[in-house]
């Protein structure tokens, strides 16, 4: 069985192909851009463009607007030495050489990922199916749950957050305090290649236990969570699958892209086809993991 499974690329990407679709294959264009964002100097006057371009003034400034036009540079408002002058921008600094690469590269920039263009990545998981004598069992069984489901945090259900309050909690610190919650002492320690953050046999549902996987991202990941943040290689999340639980929770401290559910939607039919069982799969965003907090604050490492 082959489940494909999307990844999609970031937000950054819109400027990034922006600015190379505004180089285009304009030679004197990209000659001012790169002038511009040459070495260390922050702020270059037309006079510095034109001696590292050897481009006419009238040609540096008409290619210069544009730029600036486009909010790619910077035009200060009051002139240096009786000169306009050209500032740099920090994203475009540090994203300059892939700019100049896809605007040299029209395959490329056609391939980047972008909010109007978009470029779904899929990654074939092939898991094999157990055959019968009638042919291949095809029936799968998956349920996705909320911490509300869940027995082991039914003190977090009387909890309700209006709004998001700083979170201050470290990875460890938080996977230490669900531990205690579950009162499982097993000593788990993290490393690139593990499939799962936290695995117990502790976790109940409806009465009953079940084993469970947990997959924590800490403070070191920011915005929303998406399986492109997830893992070195963005396969994080099937890893996490690879695990012998019946449940795969994945818990960050903000807001979870809709991609992530898609994928491990996926990962648990998969699974569940290739085991003949239900599989439960749910996430812990930033709303429930604080609901958690403070409904067990005294079973965190927190003040």
């Amino acid at each position: 069985m082959v489940v494909q499974v999307s990844n999609p690329s970031g937000d950054r990407n819109d400027k990034i192909a922006n600015a190379a679709k505004v180089l285009g294959r304009s030679k004197h264009r990209k000659a001012v851009f790169k002038a511009i964002y040459k070495g260390k100097q922050k702020v270059k006057k037309v006079s510095d463009i034109v001696n590292i371009t050897d481009l006419d003034r009238k040609r540096v400034l008409t290619e210069a607007k544009r730029l600036a036009g486009e909010d790619i540079i910077h035009q200060l408002s009051s002139k240096v030495n009786g000169e306009t002058a050209y500032e740099k921008l920090d994203f475009y600094t540090h994203n300059r050489d892939t700019i100049i690469r896809l605007a040299a590269d029209k395959n490329k920039l056609d391939n980047l990922p972008t909010k109007a263009n978009p470029k779904i990545k899929y990654i074939q998981v092939k898991i094999p199916i157990k055959k019968y004598s009638s042919g291949f069992r095809r029936s799968t069984s998956i349920r996705q749950v909320t911490i509300d489901d869940l027995d082991s945090f039914s003190k977090a259900k009387k909890k309700s957050l209006s709004r998001h309050s700083p979170w201050s909690l470290t990875e460890k610190q938080f996977k230490e305090g669900i531990k205690n919650i579950l009162g499982d002492r097993g000593r788990f320690t993290d490393w690139g290649g593990e499939t799962d953050d936290l695995f117990t046999t502790r976790i109940t549902m409806n009465g009953k236990r079940y084993p469970a996987a947990f997959a924590f991202k800490g403070r070191g990941t920011s915005g929303i969570l998406t399986p492109r943040k997830m893992g070195k290689n963005a396969d994080q999340i099937q890893r996490l699958f690879k695990s012998p639980a019946q449940i795969f929770i994945i818990q960050y401290h903000g807001q979870i892209n809709e991609s992530v559910l898609d994928q491990m939607h996926s990962l648990a039919t998969a699974k569940s086809a290739q085991e003949s069982r239900t599989i439960y799969f749910g996430i812990v965003d930033g709303i429930d993991s604080r609901r958690i907090l403070a409904a067990y604050k005294n079973l965190f490492a927190v003040q």
